[in-house]
């Protein structure tokens, strides 16, 4: 099973759980896999501020009719709804070109987030830091954190680093950390499709 913390940067990795080379690409398809996502990237699951039980209003609120019961437990948790939507803006930020484009698509979708600034101690010194609301439910919190984490990496100067796997149908994110700059792939299992592919192409 593939793990949600591959980056540890929660804006990549929320990103990256619609993986195109599965039969089905979502890789969030339920509330216990959306748990888990937020247990490996730390993100704290607030009692109050999301509902992320199957049924809403908890598993008392399933019908005893076993029928109704399958049609409560098949539908969809709004907070699971409103998480991958967000999923969605932050792939179109990423998707949006070259770095300038990404930052004009970056601050549209940050005007539109309930954002509050926040100054932290850093080693004593003051950091300004992008927060959520105390209440805010998951899906605003995981998306203000993902702005904040892209602004992280481009005052790290890894803006035009910030990069989309060249193997289709892969479209996973990720940062080129690599000396020369030049890195393609996300990962050896799209670098290894990736050039299998070519040979394939070479010997025709």
């Amino acid at each position: 099973m593939r793990q949600f913390a591959e980056t540890g940067i929660v804006a990549i990795d929320l990103a990256n759980t619609w993986d195109e080379y599965l039969d089905d690409p979502e890789r969030l398809p339920d509330v216990p896999e959306l748990r888990r996502f937020c247990r490996e990237l730390g993100v704290e699951l607030r009692p109050g501020a999301a509902d992320l039980d199957s049924a809403p209003g908890g598993l008392e609120a399933v019908p005893a009719d076993l029928d109704a019961a399958a049609a409560v437990m098949k539908a969809v948790p709004p907070a699971l709804v409103a998480v991958r939507a967000v999923r969605e803006r932050l792939r179109a930020v990423l998707l949006a070109g070259d770095p300038p484009e990404r930052t004009r698509a970056l601050a549209q979708w940050t005007a539109e987030l309930p954002v509050r600034a926040a100054v932290e101690d850093a080693d004593g010194l003051p950091r300004l830091r992008l927060t959520a609301p105390a209440d805010a439910p998951l899906a605003e919190r995981l998306a203000v954190r993902s702005v904040a984490d892209l602004l992280d990496l481009a005052a790290s100067g890894d803006w035009e680093r910030l990069r989309l796997c060249a193997a289709r149908p892969c479209q996973d994110a990720f940062v080129d950390r690599s000396r020369p700059g030049r890195r393609q792939f996300c990962s050896t299992r799209c670098a290894n499709r990736a050039h299998a592919a070519a040979s394939r192409a070479r010997h025709r």
